[in-house]
């Protein structure tokens, strides 16, 4: 572990209580290989620095850091790695978790699954808590969506549940686009077959990060989706819960 090395952070968001239990410290990491037409973190596309990027080493973090534990402790939280995508920062990320691992303090992380497992596995084993999304369970409609196909990150997931930690398989919910009762089938069969501690969260589409396009000039980019109603999300619940998959929300 080497606190000397730099790494690329759009935010350290304090006080979060979606990202895991308790009250948490979310790390939002700059670089992703997706390019989700529903992204909400466009910032993360650019591995440089600017309005929303600033370079920071990981002493720089632990320092900011330990201001929080007392929080951390007494409300059973801790940190949540987060992006754009972790992993893409590897040797970053590996620097952070090895830290907060000799701290002893809970590790979660957000990620997208879209990496190289014999990259990363050694960091996955030090982590707590895993969420890894599944944004279409079709491949080609996946690479539609999100710029890449699902095959590796379904390779991963199923590598992941062998790692016996609690693991939360996150839906961007999308009416009319990943909604519908197949994929939902699909998707629940595949957590319960392959995620033994595995259980389901969906995150409704919103547009709260559309202004970003327009102030880094990508406006092209910029897509707008229908949010799903709670009828929707009802729906879908009661179709994963059918497959004996427990459904969760962190709100």
């Amino acid at each position: 572990m080497n606190k000397n090395v730099k790494g690329l952070i759009m935010q350290l968001q304090h006080f979060s209580v979606n990202d895991g239990e308790g009250i948490r410290t979310t790390i939002f990491m700059a670089g992703c290989p997706l390019r989700c037409k529903w992204c909400c973190n466009p910032e993360s596309w650019f591995m440089e620095t600017n309005k929303y990027v600033k370079e920071m080493s990981i002493e720089e973090i632990i320092k900011e850091i330990n201001r929080y534990t007392i929080f951390y402790r007494y409300s059973k939280g801790g940190l949540t790695y987060s992006g754009g995508e972790p992993t893409f920062q590897t040797n970053f990320l590996r620097n952070m978790v090895n830290a907060f691992y000799n701290y002893g303090i809970h590790q979660s992380i957000e990620t997208s699954g879209y990496f190289n497992w014999s990259d990363v596995e050694d960091i996955f084993q030090k982590l707590d808590f895993i969420f890894v999304d599944i944004k279409h369970f079709d491949s080609n409609k996946h690479r539609e969506l999100a710029g890449v196909s699902n095959e590796r990150i379904l390779d991963n997931i199923k590598s992941i549940g062998k790692l016996n930690k609690e693991v939360v398989i996150r839906i961007p919910f999308i009416k009319d686009v990943n909604d519908s009762e197949q994929n939902i089938t699909n998707t629940a069969k595949f957590v319960y077959d392959n995620v033994p501690k595995g259980k389901i969260e969906l995150l409704p589409y919103h547009s709260l990060g559309n202004y970003k396009y327009d102030e880094l000039g990508i406006g092209e980019y910029k897509s707008t989706f229908i949010t799903p109603s709670r009828e929707d999300l009802k729906r879908a619940k009661d179709i994963i819960n059918s497959y004996n998959v427990e459904t969760i929300e962190f709100k």
